[in-house]
């Protein structure tokens, strides 16, 4: 298998509200669709971001639509200051994500804070340490 992952999808509940969320108010490039498309591509750097229904996700997967609490994955930005970590969290939560880890110094030296998007997907952003380590 190559090492790379080429998209990462996102299961929906309301896939026009997480098309304006992640497109106007994260400004993220969405890719041309047909209007009644089922499923949505944002181009980002070296990979798709792709938002499909949650129902449909869970039967393309063949599971159960009805999970509950964490489910052991997040997905990370990392952006190059701390300001910039509190300029995106801003600018998540404007756009109506949930802020679940107001941003702080973390354990490996670094500065991070966690947003939860419109479905309560778990984004983390990040800058690295000081020191550049």
């Amino acid at each position: 298998m190559d090492p790379r992952i080429t998209v990462v999808t996102l299961g929906v509940d309301d896939l026009d509200a997480a098309i304006e969320f992640y497109r106007d108010g994260l400004g993220l490039p969405l890719r041309d669709r047909e209007p009644d498309s089922d499923i949505a591509f944002f181009t980002l750097t070296g990979t798709w971001l792709a938002l499909y229904p949650w129902d449909a996700l869970a039967e393309d997967a063949t599971v159960s639509p009805d999970g509950d609490g964490f489910s052991g994955v997040t997905l990370a930005h990392n952006v190059p200051d701390r300001e910039a970590v509190d300029a995106l969290l801003a600018e998540a939560v404007a756009a109506g994500a949930e802020l679940v880890k107001e941003p702080q110094e973390t354990f490996w030296g670094g500065y991070s804070g966690y947003f939860a998007d419109l479905d309560g997907h778990l984004w983390e952003v990040a800058a690295p340490r000081l020191d550049g380590m």
